[in-house]
């Protein structure tokens, strides 16, 4: 590991609103915050949205200073990134504003039944091989509906075809109520605020003249689930990093 990844563990070992659990630690004490988030650490009783895959935490420190009547929980795995958003929000005293360093797998661990309102996956590997590890499928919708409220919803924004076109048929075959879909963000004719929140990623998009794709939706309790019955044509700039698809994307 490279020093400047030390250094900013370090750096965040001191920040009060991050929190670095090891999974071991985690089977040993639980999370003392579970089920608390609002009563111990934010001081009340505003909806807690998480975003999930947060990276850098742009669109996590984006979201608390636009709503600042709701709490925000950026969660990666890759401190190294984190950073970044937790030292602005630290430096800016943003007092809505936490994150947490852990798998998305454990969420559960972390957070309590009906405790969060809303979810936000923004520009999500599209795991175009493996429907188990993709942030939109059952098994993901599963984990997010032991922790959301009866109508907690949830964002996908992405650059990706095949993601897009998948969460539609998922949300289509478990019949959730979709608050509002597009193909093309910037050119739907919203003027919903989130629009001045760009990610690195999406500006990377944009100027590669890629079409940003978003869907809102609520995932409303149901006894079973149904993965899509549909095949999907893969994205044509698909590859396993962002630098990656970056380079194809570009045609470099």
């Amino acid at each position: 590991m490279g020093k400047n990844k030390l250094a900013k563990f370090d750096d965040m070992e001191g920040y009060p609103h991050v929190f670095q659990y090891p999974f071991n630690k985690l089977q040993e004490e639980g999370f003392r915050l579970k089920g608390l988030w609002n009563e111990k650490f934010f001081n009340n009783k505003n909806p807690i949205v998480l975003e999930l895959g947060c990276g850098k935490g742009e669109y996590t420190v984006g979201l608390a200073r636009l709503f600042p009547e709701k709490n925000f929980i950026g969660i990666d795995i890759k401190g190294a990134r984190m950073w970044n958003g937790a030292k602005e929000s630290f430096v800016n005293e943003m007092k809505n504003v936490a994150f947490l360093r852990t798998h998305i797998e454990l969420i559960t661990h972390f957070f309590a039944q009906n405790e969060v309102s809303e979810i936000w996956l923004t520009f999500p590997d599209p795991q175009m091989k493996k429907i188990n590890k993709r942030l939109t499928s059952t098994r993901f919708m599963k984990l997010y509906r032991e922790i959301l409220s009866k109508e907690g919803i949830i964002h996908l924004k992405t650059d990706s075809n095949f993601m897009y076109t998948y969460t539609a048929e998922m949300v289509k075959a478990n019949r959730y109520p979709v608050l509002f879909s597009t193909d093309d963000l910037y050119h739907s004719g919203s003027t919903d605020a989130i629009l001045s929140i760009k990610t690195y990623y999406e500006q990377q998009w944009l100027e590669r003249g890629l079409n940003i794709k978003y869907i809102k939706f609520v995932c409303e309790e149901r006894k079973e689930l149904k993965e899509p019955d549909i095949e999907i044509e893969l994205d044509d700039y698909r590859s396993f990093n962002r630098s990656k698809r970056s380079a194809l994307a570009s045609g470099k």
